[in-house]
């Protein structure tokens, strides 16, 4: 029997999983999570240690797919979907200390964790599309390395059209250039005079706009996109058996803005994966830090930080754990949604944070604590990391874990992707890969716009039509 989708605000019928697929954000506003959550025993963990990573993948996806897809069919798109991985592991460990790992997550062909579920998105879009005959316009946010992602994925695809919006003058050099060299038809880039928030706050307007979503059969692909979220999860699973998992319950550190990717690792926990603890390490946007010491949720000013992709103070993907935290009552989520989109806080009452606090943990890092991080980080162990796993690293090294617990760093971008932050640190830039570096000469094509929804419909309408 298949999983069915809900909406964290209650208002909608069940879904299947196409639908959830191509819908993103739910028609009530909210997020879509499933019915209820696919379990793994101890013992079927235990025989998926020896699995490749595509391997691991298919056996996390498949409850959730249920009879969407063949089982085949499901395969054949993961198989495709990780094969321009550069490591032949895909998802690495590397060890830098007795119980210290990092999860290299940027051997993907944007160099950044979301490939992971953005090149899996790309191929299951593909493969119902082709089934059905439609063309559909992909509408996305990005603080840097979503947009660049999303673009190698979906660039070129028949039946796709793709707007991707960023913060203009907020991302890094060469996440812009992975977004703005492409010429392809199907893609458009808007540059905006603004913040992440302000991008993300207009993507979502646009797919709760039911009228403008049916005119111009919008999809979404950002991490508010259920099936992004569960295909993060396999990495979760593949890591922690990895290193002795379910019988040795690892903590994962995690450096996250739009608490996606740390949701997903909370998602393994329902799905029976052991874990000590996750923990959410942000830069000085604490928004997330504030509310897991707290309590409280409340938005203000975005600063601009060396690690730019977490330069967040509205985590979208929070709704999903507040969900949970309000016993998944849509009406009570809903109330508080409101309040924070009238007042820009919310609080949780007590025994509400003390669940959060089970499973999760959070700190902030300052602009000196992540140069400084960087800089040890390659006189200890020879390693260079970009400014955003540096964030992840110093908050593991002061993460106090069970004995020989396992505590493992996300390590989310390669180095040259951030090679101005890296450089201030140690003093010389990293290497570009041959992948990079022939973007530095490239042309680029995108246009600035204010913080102005309807000329961001304007020019998508365009696109839809083209």
């Amino acid at each position: 029997m298949s999983i069915r989708y809900i909406s964290t605000r209650g208002g909608v019928p069940q879904a299947d999983f196409r639908t959830v697929l191509f819908a993103g954000l739910a028609p009530d506003g909210g997020l879509f999570v499933p019915d209820s959550w696919p379990s793994f025993t101890p013992d079927e963990l235990r025989s998926l240690r020896g699995l490749s990573y595509p391997e691991t993948v298919l056996a996390v996806m498949r409850p959730f797919v249920g009879d969407a897809m063949t089982e085949a069919e499901l395969e054949g798109v993961i198989a495709r979907a990780y094969a321009p991985f550069r490591h032949a592991a895909t998802a690495p460990l590397r060890q830098l200390g007795p119980d210290l790992w990092l999860l290299e997550l940027f051997h993907g062909p944007t160099f950044a964790f979301k490939d992971f579920a953005m090149q899996l998105l790309g191929g299951l879009f593909e493969h119902f599309l082709a089934r059905s005959g439609e063309t559909i316009t992909i509408v996305g946010a990005t603080s840097g390395d979503t947009g660049a992602a999303a673009l190698a994925a979906f660039a070129g695809k028949r039946g796709v059209r793709i707007a991707i919006l960023h913060p203009h003058g907020r991302v890094s050099d060469i996440q812009r250039r992975q977004m703005t060299t492409l010429m392809d038809a199907n893609v458009l880039n808007l540059a905006l005079e603004g913040t992440f928030d302000d991008c993300q706050a207009i993507v979502k307007a646009m797919l709760g706009d039911r009228a403008l979503a049916d005119e111009l059969h919008l999809a979404a692909v950002n991490s508010i996109n259920w099936v992004r979220i569960v295909a993060q999860t396999a990495y979760y699973i593949h890591a922690a058996l990895r290193l002795g998992g379910p019988d040795r319950a690892p903590v994962f550190v995690v450096p996250t803005g739009n608490f996606g990717n740390v949701y997903a690792g909370w998602v393994a926990t329902r799905m029976g994966l052991p874990i000590e603890r996750l923990v959410v390490a942000s830069n000085t946007n604490d928004i997330l830090p504030v509310f897991f010491r707290e309590g409280r949720y409340a938005r203000s000013g975005v600063t601009p930080t060396l690690s730019p992709s977490m330069d967040i103070q509205v985590a979208s993907n929070f709704e999903r754990l507040l969900f949970e935290l309000c016993d998944r009552d849509g009406d009570r989520l809903r109330e508080l949604m409101a309040g924070f989109a009238d007042e820009g806080t919310l609080s949780v009452g007590h025994n509400r944070l003390a669940r959060a606090r089970e499973g999760f943990g959070a700190a902030a890092v300052s602009e000196a604590e992540t140069l400084a991080e960087i800089e040890d980080t390659l006189a200890r162990t020879g390693e260079i990391v970009c400014p955003h796993t540096a964030v992840g690293l110093h908050v593991a090294r002061r993460t106090q874990a069970p004995a020989g617990a396992p505590v493992i760093a996300l390590a989310t971008a390669h180095p040259a992707k951030f090679g101005d932050a890296v450089e201030r640190a140690i003093g010389r830039a990293p290497v570009l890969p041959p992948a990079l570096a022939g973007l530095v000469e490239g042309e680029e094509r995108y246009d600035i716009l204010g913080v102005d929804a309807a000329q961001v419909v304007e020019r998508v309408r365009a696109l839809a039509g083209g």
